[in-house]
């Protein structure tokens, strides 16, 4: 018994909708990472890239728990220095919040040459308006809430 190995023009990609509004930003974000990667489909394999497209809508009506809207900073550096920056939660949230999703999910994907990949399937707006109508019509999909 030999272990099946998906072939690259097998894989076959579906188009996913999440809602943001009112989901954990975590819980979101592991079960957008699950899709990108392929973890729920039966020929998942970690060396194959066949995951899916995700489309995230209402972005900026994620939340977190417990006092994470007021408490929660995230760090980065340039490399130079003085060139430290901290940029609140709570602010970010108002300036660009879909950053905060394609930041949460890209530290859940795992660190190999795919990320790039599948990071850039990955479509994530601010309110309910998006681009990528056309997808959902043809594939005959729904919304799927997380």
């Amino acid at each position: 018994m030999k272990t099946y190995q998906p072939k690259q023009k097998e894989i076959n990609r579906k188009w996913h909708l999440v809602d943001a509004k009112g989901a954990v930003l975590g819980r979101l974000a592991t079960d957008i990472a699950k899709k990108l990667m392929g973890k729920h489909k039966v020929n998942y394999a970690p060396h194959i890239d066949n995951g899916d497209y995700v489309v995230v809508i209402n972005a900026s009506l994620v939340k977190v728990t417990g006092d994470k809207e007021n408490q929660k900073v995230y760090h980065k550096h340039s490399g130079y220095p003085g060139g430290y920056r901290e940029i609140a939660f709570s602010k970010w949230k108002k300036e660009s919040p879909e950053k905060i999703i394609r930041h949460a999910v890209l530290g859940m994907l795992p660190e190999n040459k795919l990320k790039k990949k599948r990071i850039a399937r990955l479509k994530v707006f601010a309110n309910d308006k998006h681009k990528y109508e056309s997808q959902f019509r043809s594939q005959g999909a729904s919304a799927n809430s997380i």
